[in-house]
């Protein structure tokens, strides 16, 4: 698969070494020679894909700078802070299943290429533009001291937290890494904050024992550990570390959404700048905005959506439904560990329960549904739904989104897996079922 989210495949299927190296070269072709920060998750297959990647890079003419096993941010966050480096390569199929493997790709400043510059780069390959250097021009293999002090260290350094007030509230957390790239740097950062851990799946084997998405119906025994140990909250990471979804002290999963909207209430309690969010994410964070009185904005679906669009127009927070949240003033892309200190310090702030907290958020119900491209194409069943629903505002920069005063759908095609994605949300769970059901039957 290739997207704006990268280049995904099955290993030993599509995934194979050349593969890699041809996409690695035509990358290198579009970010120039110089130092590549290169940082990989836990999976089984990630040291052969790191080799390949390596390789390709050397004989690109490159310095392959190697951060080990990081989170999505902390290399985003790595590159960022290195002047020299001109690109940055994350070997993670983030939330895929343990068979995938894939590239995501980073420029200078740390964000994803942009869709043109991925297009260039997907063109290349397709035409067998290759470009490999001389023996004289080879690069070399770095070590980099590693990046994920550097992570926690500006994250507790934003303004939003009170680390002194963090540490002497002294939370019980579980944190569920689901042995990923954040296996480390979670337990890590919660310490940091003076929290009692209890750590659960933090093997960096790359097995993911839950399975890999931090959806609530993965998280049982997350929820179970949290009863079991009387915690105040569970953390659930994906295996890049770039999304964290919450369990609450009664052992009940929030869903992914909740994760962005806290963050965004306790930031904007603090300091007034604009949202921005992704097509599909929940309108709380609208319902947010518009409480602290400040623009909202939506964008297509993809981290480098909502991040570009909020570097042009100075957006404070933001994000994806996905549980990830976006402060540009930290960097401009999804952090798990960044949410994680959010979560807590609103907790603090509040002095109420996570439950609590949950519970005076804008209520609203979810639904998500993925099916299989097996029937009519897509464009078919986006004219058919649009006719049977005339005058209702919509939106085709990605797919098809329907909007309601209260409700929305919205339609479209996976970046990252090979279905077509519905999701519904509405003041309640029979209307959201209602709206997905009118798109199935289409599909």
């Amino acid at each position: 698969m290739r997207s704006i989210s990268g280049i995904r495949g099955i290993v030993g299927q599509a995934l194979s070494p050349v593969l890699l190296a041809r996409y690695v070269n035509a990358y290198v072709q579009e970010v120039g020679h110089g130092r590549i920060l290169v940082g990989r998750d836990t999976r089984d297959s990630g040291e052969m894909v790191q080799a390949a990647v390596v390789s390709a890079l050397i004989a690109s003419g490159c310095d392959a700078v190697l951060l080990g096993i990081s989170t999505t941010p902390t290399v985003e966050m790595a590159v960022q802070a290195d002047s020299q480096a001109v690109g940055g390569i994350i070997l993670t199929a983030s939330h895929n299943p343990a068979q995938w493997n894939a590239l995501k790709l980073l420029d200078k400043d740390g964000l994803f290429l942009g869709p043109d510059a991925v297009q260039r780069v997907f063109a290349r390959v397709d035409a067998n533009e290759e470009s490999w250097v001389e023996h004289h021009e080879l690069g070399r293999t770095l070590p980099h001291p590693g990046g994920d002090d550097l992570h926690i260290e500006k994250t507790l350094a934003l303004p939003y937290l009170d680390v002194p007030a963090l540490k002497a509230r002294r939370f019980k957390v579980v944190v569920d890494a689901v042995n990923g790239a954040a296996y480390a740097s979670g337990p890590a950062i919660c310490r940091r904050l003076g929290c009692e851990v209890v750590e659960l799946f933090v093997t960096p084997d790359g097995q993911f024992p839950r399975g890999a998405e931090p959806v609530p119906e993965s998280l049982a025994p997350l929820g179970e550990t949290v009863r079991s140990h009387g915690a105040d909250v569970g953390l659930a990471f994906d295996p890049d570390g770039d999304r964290l979804a919450l369990v609450d002290e009664t052992g009940t999963p929030l869903g992914e959404e909740k994760t962005l909207a806290l963050a965004v209430d306790l930031v904007l309690s603090q300091k007034k700048g604009p949202v921005m969010v992704n097509l599909s994410t929940s309108r709380m964070n609208e319902d947010l905005a518009a409480k602290h009185g400040v623009p909202f904005e939506r964008t297509p679906v993809g981290e480098i959506h909502v991040s570009t669009r909020m570097l042009a127009v100075g957006g404070l927070i933001g994000g994806e439904g996905n549980g990830g949240v976006i402060l540009p003033e930290l960097h401009p892309g999804r952090d798990g560990l960044l949410a994680v200190a959010f979560v807590l310090e609103a907790m603090r702030r509040s002095g109420q329960k996570l439950s609590e907290l949950s519970a005076a958020l804008p209520e609203y119900a979810m639904i998500k549904r993925k099916f299989a491209l097996t029937a009519k194409p897509l464009q078919e069943a986006i004219a058919a739904l649009k006719a049977a629903n005339p005058g209702v505002e919509c939106d085709e920069r990605d797919g098809f989104r329907l909007a309601w005063p209260d409700a929305w759908v919205h339609l479209r095609a996976s970046n990252t897996e090979p279905v077509v994605r519905v999701i519904a949300e509405a003041p309640t769970a029979e209307r959201a079922e209602a709206l997905c059901a009118q798109v199935e039957a289409l599909l």
